[in-house]
């Protein structure tokens, strides 16, 4: 899986956590994948004990940004993901892209395959 800013499908699903956005454009002639990766200091989210601050990782500024120009060409998108960064790329989408018609749903760390198989179903490109 590449990183790349160009999404040809209308159809897509984005898994995304705080380190990664799998990217997966479905449509009738196929699927492509892409990734679009967080630029962080650390891939854990939170330091050790006992040191100054919060205790958390700075968050990439730009990661959602750059997820949503990564499905720009996209019309329908199902966002899913196990943590937060699913509800922020949503609202930075919905702020962004009115006219998406956008879906939501919570998932744990599924395979490639069935992050796929959620899309086919969602769209029903079954």
């Amino acid at each position: 899986m590449s990183e790349t800013t160009i999404q040809s499908h209308a159809h897509a699903v984005v898994w995304i956590d705080h380190l990664i956005a799998k990217i997966f454009g479905i449509g009738l002639t196929g699927v492509s994948a892409t990734a679009v990766h967080a630029h962080l200091p650390s891939q854990h989210l939170h330091h050790k004990a006992n040191t100054v601050g919060n205790g958390r990782v700075q968050a990439d500024a730009t990661f959602v940004a750059r997820v949503g120009e990564a499905v720009s060409n996209c019309s329908d998108l199902l966002v899913i993901g196990p943590g937060t960064e699913k509800i922020e790329l949503m609202e930075y989408l919905k702020a962004e892209r009115p006219d998406l018609n956008l879906h939501v749903e919570p998932s744990d760390h599924p395979t490639d395959r069935e992050i796929v198989a959620l899309g086919r179903k969602r769209f029903r490109f079954d």
